[in-house]
């Protein structure tokens, strides 16, 4: 019995997977807000009351797609953050990992910045919120192994650092966006980190 129910199981979640890549897929050319599930349906191939069947409404595939960004997204970070004995290197590591994930994935700035904008306090926000959360962990952690081994100021706000470091990358990505393409993000790059290590370093 539980052997016919698995190709079921797993179709199901394949085409919820889809869902997340199609909503991704949209928003990466068009305001998250406008985004209908005629369109899902159609990037996906399906019909919409097909969506239905796997999602009972618009803000369940919204919250799949913020899942889909925490379990994606913090793996990548937590990795980097471990990769180098030495943080400035791993902080570093995070920066360009994060860059390339929105190279990767436009539609990502773009939903992100959507749902923190939205006034209620919904399960979507709450998780887009957390994952930001724990992101300015894991990079206050790096900052302070910095701190510990003399390579950052000893005065350094961990969390003001953090929080600059994040808002760094988001600046690029919204000035990668009005250009229209996050091509442009490796070039812009460059100087903007130059710029934070140069806050942040403990000089000789």
């Amino acid at each position: 019995m539980s052997h016919s129910r698995l190709p079921t199981r797993q179709s199901a979640e394949i085409r919820q997977a889809e869902m997340v890549q199609a909503v991704l897929h949209l928003a990466a050319r068009q305001e998250p807000a406008s985004i209908t599930t005629t369109e899902i349906a159609k990037v996906v191939g399906l019909s919409q009351g097909a969506v239905f069947r796997h999602f009972p409404n618009k803000q369940a595939i919204w919250l799949s797609v913020a899942q889909w960004l925490t379990a994606n997204l913090l793996p990548l970070i937590q990795t980097a953050a471990q990769s180098s004995p030495n943080p400035l290197t791993s902080l570093a590591n995070i920066y360009c990992t994060h860059l390339q994930f929105v190279q990767e994935n436009p539609g990502v700035p773009r939903f992100i910045f959507h749902e923190l904008q939205q006034p209620n306090d919904s399960p979507i926000k709450q998780e887009v919120a957390s994952m930001l959360q724990t992101y300015s962990g894991i990079l206050i952690g790096v900052l302070q192994q910095a701190k510990a081994s003399q390579q950052a100021l000893p005065n350094l706000d961990e969390r003001s650092a953090a929080t600059l470091f994040i808002g760094s990358i988001q600046g690029l990505v919204m000035q990668a966006m009005l250009q229209g393409s996050t091509a442009t993000l490796e070039p812009m790059s460059l100087g903007v980190w130059d710029l934070y290590l140069s806050a942040i370093r403990q000089h000789a």
